[in-house]
């Protein structure tokens, strides 16, 4: 970095091109995420697939669902950190500040890959949705919406909807400054959201209608005016929604039911792109896979 002048180290994009160039990239991802995903939703307990596909598929659906709220965050960055390279302080390009806050979800998403995992080695029958998938599901969706109510989510959407008093409180310089409010940033992202990213795992990971959902909600929370009285209504939603899909799960709009010939379809269609395991028919929650031969995305 000292090597470079303050000149040539000034942002070469104006703010409008920055917005221009991150709503971009989530339109581009959504077409990606679409293409991919399209008639793949067999509902709750969806098989995630290999490791590498997995975290393709959760790159494109991380970069889709949250770079348009957190469009007023890069644009601060951007502006912040332009006026400082003015001022001969130094430039750190805004793409390194977004794929710090990226990175955040993708382990997320790693974490999120593992627990599945697990879950379903050792559950065996229990997930099955003839069995306890119902209440499973309608629990997670429930303690999602009790989540809504806590200290802990109105700290971190504070901080996500208020990204000067981030930026003024925690700017650091340079590349190792940038990656750390990067991640900082993504924290408090995760620490908003982790429980709509259980809601869409609980509903079926690849349904892209509860994705469009789940990332109107997260935009009108984050960025609306008043967006933070949102988290009432969440939760009252959540908790009734998650009561409802375990009473009964067969009635609840807009998601497919495991043991239906539509998930069959989509577990087919999986098939066709060879995925590394392939539920048995009507066993819902996917913990206990067929064998197939190995996948390339």
């Amino acid at each position: 970095m000292s090597t470079y002048t303050a000149e040539r180290r000034r942002p070469q994009f104006t703010p409008v091109a920055v917005v221009a160039l991150v709503l971009a990239a989530a339109l581009v991802t959504w077409i990606i995420t679409v293409v991919r995903m399209r008639g793949m939703d067999a509902g709750p307990g969806t098989d995630l697939g290999t490791f590498g596909w997995f975290v393709g598929i959760w790159v494109t659906m991380m970069a889709a669902m949250m770079f348009p709220a957190a469009t007023p965050m890069v644009l601060l960055f951007h502006r912040v950190s332009g006026e400082r390279a003015r001022r001969g302080q130094g430039f750190v390009p805004t793409w390194f500040f977004v794929l710090s806050y990226l990175a955040v979800w993708i382990v997320y998403g790693l974490a999120a890959y593992g627990l599945y995992r697990l879950a379903a080695h050792f559950a065996g029958d229990f997930f099955a949705w003839d069995r306890g998938g119902p209440y499973v599901a309608g629990a997670a969706i429930g303690l999602a919406g009790i989540y809504e109510l806590t200290p802990l989510k109105s700290v971190c959407l504070h901080h996500c909807r208020s990204p000067l008093h981030f930026v003024m409180g925690r700017w650091r310089e340079g590349w190792r400054g940038a990656l750390h409010m990067g991640v900082e940033h993504g924290g408090y992202c995760v620490g908003c959201c982790w429980g709509l990213m259980v809601v869409l795992f609980a509903l079926g990971v690849m349904s892209l209608l509860w994705m469009a959902v789940l990332a109107v909600l997260i935009f009108a929370q984050k960025v609306l005016p008043r967006g933070e009285l949102l988290t009432r209504v969440f939760a009252v939603a959540f908790i009734a929604t998650g009561i409802w899909f375990a009473a009964a799960p067969g009635s609840v709009p807009g998601v497919t039911q495991p043991n239906s010939p539509a998930a069959d379809n989509a577990r087919m269609r999986m098939m066709h792109m060879k995925p590394a395991t392939q539920m048995k028919p009507g066993k819902g929650m996917g913990t206990e896979p067929m064998k197939q031969p190995s996948m390339t995305p």
